[in-house]
């Protein structure tokens, strides 16, 4: 049974920075790794992913700010978010799933979840 654990969440202003952590993936398992976020009242949603053949995909809202990547040496996938908006305010959450392609975006294609991490954006 997989076991993944999220880091890096905390408070920042408006066009900081921050880097989430996600522990416990191990590249070779897993077809698809991805980051998700929800916030208070809204439905979970996909914010960026990385396959098994290097592709990356990204919601067109983080699009050229956020930044997915793994270090296969430590089991660890990244996001990597730069210039925070007041709408990035969520708990993100990373998964893995066994297959690839297809709908990334989409919560139900994952089995394997982390607790999550709360980022905060003030403006």
């Amino acid at each position: 049974q997989a076991q993944l654990t999220e880091s890096g969440g905390g408070s920042v202003k408006a066009g900081g920075s921050l880097t989430l952590s996600c522990a416990g993936v191990s590249g070779y398992l897993y077809g698809s790794l991805g980051w998700f976020r929800q916030a208070p009242g809204s439905e979970r949603e996909g914010v960026a992913a990385l396959e098994t053949d290097g592709t990356t995909k990204y919601a067109d809202s983080v699009q050229g700010r956020f930044t997915i990547s793994q270090d296969n040496a430590k089991n660890t996938v990244y996001l990597q978010m730069n210039s925070l908006k007041p709408e990035d305010t969520a708990m993100y959450y990373c998964a893995a799933r066994p297959s690839y392609g297809g709908r990334w975006y989409d919560p139900s294609w994952y089995d394997y979840w982390g607790q999550g991490t709360q980022v905060t954006v003030s403006s």
